[in-house]
């Protein structure tokens, strides 16, 4: 469950609302979950509980479409999405990812370059441009913004000032939502912790496996 408490549709903002009535029909999305994609859809009610939050992220989404009749960006779908999926997955969300591979798909990046991002830097289905994007993705996520002067200058051979602003504004907005995801437990990244202490082994059982495995070869 999600670690905040979910807002009601009948306790939604009039601005939250028209989201709801767009995601859910006429249900209540507390007490009836669930969305065309096969998400939860508590991200929705989670952040209505602060209206101006959701106003601001749900505006980030209709910079390219969503929830609008056209797209006000002059940035490459197909570029967004590959640095969006490229920032879901080195964040570890699932959600965001998930997400991205089926926005992706629907703005015509090619099936083997969505399978290929978990390794994108060994795989030989990116083009020069494709790769100087995944680059700057990894570049902002994994390296806080240390981008040197040859990759910026090997994004900028491909892409405007505009477009290297807007790829960079969107790529760090869906940090902030898996970041978001993880920590409030929403959707796809309602998950306990994986990374645990695995307890000493009980009386009888081998400690050393590979060794007992070794000591018993004969």
């Amino acid at each position: 469950m999600p670690r905040l408490k979910q807002i009601s549709k009948s306790a939604a903002a009039v601005s939250v609302r028209k989201y709801y009535d767009a995601l859910f029909g006429e249900r209540d999305p507390v007490a009836d979950p669930g969305t065309a994609t096969g998400t939860p859809g508590n991200w929705w009610t989670v952040f209505a509980n602060v209206p101006y939050v959701f106003d601001h992220a749900t505006s980030h989404f209709g910079m390219f479409g969503m929830f609008a009749s056209e797209s006000i960006s002059q940035l490459d779908p197909a570029v967004r999405e590959l640095g969006i999926m490229r920032a879901g997955y080195t964040q570890a969300s699932q959600f965001v990812y998930s997400q991205h591979c089926k926005a992706a798909r629907k703005n015509g990046v090619a099936e083997v370059k969505i399978k290929a991002i978990p390794q994108w830097q060994v795989s030989d289905v990116y083009d020069a441009k494709e790769r100087a994007v995944l680059a700057w993705a990894d570049a902002l996520i994994l390296q806080g913004g240390r981008a040197s002067d040859e990759l910026f200058q090997a994004l900028h051979s491909h892409l405007s000032d505009e477009d290297i602003l807007e790829l960079t504004y969107h790529i760090m907005g869906y940090n902030l939502h898996a970041v978001c995801c993880k920590a409030l437990r929403l959707e796809f990244d309602d998950v306990p912790e994986r990374i645990v202490e695995v307890p000493v082994p009980g009386e009888g059982e081998p400690a050393d496996w590979a060794g007992a495995a070794w000591q018993n070869k004969d």
